[in-house]
């Protein structure tokens, strides 16, 4: 049988029976001691001038004289034949602990690394006497002070369900579930989901409110990328997506601790429920089909069931009766899920917003900037100030020509109709020249028009009409003609007659000289019967 171990209001209980006037014997088989035991105490009394039915001597006075007879039972300290040895490790005892090792741990240590022969009852005994600051401080547990005010706090977290074969494509996918739990009435929602990206995330917080009624007025969620960019015990950064949806529905986003599970505790608690009464077991037909006979759930089996921490009340029958009319207003206005991301302006001066590619104005060319994508358009942010706004585009390239600097989008700038138009205003001949040049094939001699009107630009219109009509005159309608008569000021000369020797070499006389009748004596003869060579 154990060793048993005596305080101070054991010996004070044999003392009182003694000073009564009961026998030791008497003693010993009331209290379940042996008689040497009995005797061992009584001895001290006795040796003290002490006699049974003597005068009165009160609890305190009795504990009083047992700590000066036995200082031992004051002070364990002094009965631990083992406690200085282990003393000689207190400063790596107390590192252990501040460090979170266990007792047990540390035991094995002490035995393994350090050769300390004593056993882990007494290393506990000797921590819980000489350390007990520094064991106690990590086991204290701070609970919610004061219970939840109604419509003050939710608390929301993914638990994952398990693996799902989608019975229409068969596809398996892993089920996690979202859920909020109002903490003041313990009212739960769930929605399973197969992606936990923002939109999954947006959606689900919109179905919660809208199966409530209302909303919260603080949500406590999981430092998951969807809601935190960075957590932080005083200052987390909210992620931008989140916080707009926030801001949309009036609410305050207080994330918790990184790695605290208890600082959530209404909705971690409720997983393996969830998890138990809702998915085991089941078969579904569709995501679609699950989300619904999760409602059904919450509404039916979740909400009726006997609360405990709210004395067997039913969640459903608290928040009707307190909390529904005490949730912030739904907006009038449905929330617009924006999706927010970073991008860098590249050489081209477009930016990748998911599986697109969108230009911004050239002068943010090598800027990082921030994307809003909504359903129907990209905002794009530099700075906080907007930039540019596109059509939202599923995938492919969208730009717009205005964002390139004008001098190295002229060629794009200047199609074949503005070449028209800008022709006409010049004049008919320039407008013949330009429309004669673009008849066939257009965007193979789009430069030469291009170039002939750039000439208006260095002379004047008047002279470049001119000009056009003295090239279509002379039969060259071409760039670098009606260039060479502005280069040499002829375009008010006359237009020459042609010669009809398609300006050949000056010693060719051409057709007139050649059939002219030729002055008498010039002409040769010939002999009759010579027939002339071919």
């Amino acid at each position: 049988m154990a060793r048993r171990t005596f305080d101070v209001i054991d010996i004070c209980e044999i003392f009182v029976h003694w000073h009564a006037g009961r026998s030791k014997s008497e003693l010993a088989g009331s209290l379940g001691l042996s008689r040497n035991t009995v005797r061992k105490y009584v001895a001290a009394a006795e040796a003290a001038g002490m006699a049974p039915g003597g005068p009165a001597v009160s609890q305190e006075e009795w504990a009083e004289l047992a700590r000066e007879w036995f200082p031992e039972l004051a002070d364990t300290r002094l009965r631990q034949v083992t406690w200085p040895a282990i003393g000689e490790h207190r400063d790596y005892i107390a590192g252990q602990l501040e460090a979170g090792v266990t007792v047990a741990t540390i035991h094995q240590r002490l035995r393994d690394e350090h050769g300390l022969a004593v056993s882990v009852a007494s290393l506990r005994r000797y921590v819980a006497a000489n350390l007990p600051e520094e064991i106690r401080r990590s086991q204290v547990t701070v609970l919610r002070l004061e219970p939840a005010e109604a419509g003050q706090e939710a608390q929301i977290d993914y638990g994952q369900m398990g693996r799902w074969t989608d019975p229409g494509t068969g596809r398996r996918h892993t089920v996690n579930v979202f859920a909020m739990v109002l903490c003041c009435s313990r009212f739960l929602f769930v929605r399973p989901v197969i992606k936990m990206d923002q939109r999954a995330w947006t959606e689900c917080h919109a179905a919660a409110f809208g199966f409530f009624g209302g909303v919260p007025a603080r949500l406590v969620p999981d430092n998951l990328k969807t809601g935190v960019d960075r957590p932080g015990l005083y200052d987390p950064k909210i992620n931008r997506s989140y916080a707009e949806l926030a801001a949309h529905y009036g609410c305050l986003v207080d994330p918790a601790r990184s790695r605290k599970p208890r600082d959530k505790a209404q909705v971690e608690r409720p997983m393996p429920y969830i998890r138990d009464s809702f998915w085991r077991g089941r078969e579904f037909t569709s995501l679609e089909q699950m989300q619904a006979e999760a409602v059904r759930w919450c509404e039916q089996v979740a909400g009726q069931r006997s609360c405990r921490p709210l004395d067997g009340a039913a969640p459903a029958a608290v928040f009707a009766a307190v909390e529904k009319d005490r949730l912030a207003p739904l907006p009038r206005t449905p929330f617009v899920l924006a999706e927010w991301s970073r991008c860098k302006v590249g050489p081209d001066i477009h930016v990748k917003v998911g599986q697109s590619l969108y230009s911004v104005p050239w002068k943010h060319l090598g800027q990082t900037l921030d994307a809003r994508s909504t359903a129907t358009m990209v905002q794009l942010f530099s700075g906080g100030q907007l930039v540019k706004t596109h059509v939202r585009k599923p995938r492919g390239k969208q730009t717009d020509l205005a964002d390139y600097p004008p001098e190295k989008i002229a060629f794009h700038m200047r199609t074949p109709s503005w070449c028209r138009r800008q022709a006409a205003d010049i004049g008919p001949a320039c407008a013949a020249l330009i429309g004669g040049l673009l008849a066939d094939n257009a965007l193979y001699r789009l430069r030469a028009a291009q170039g002939v009107l750039h000439l208006a630009d260095k002379h004047q219109p008047g002279r470049l009409e001119a000009a056009c009509a003295k090239a279509a005159a002379a039969g060259d309608p071409s760039y670098r003609t009606v260039k060479g008569i502005l280069a040499a000021g002829a375009e008010q000369d006359p237009v020459p007659v042609p010669a009809g020797d398609g300006g050949a070499a000056a010693f060719l006389h051409g057709p007139q000289a050649l059939f002219a009748a030729a002055p008498a004596g010039n002409v040769v003869p010939l002999h009759p019967g010579t027939e002339a060579a071919s």
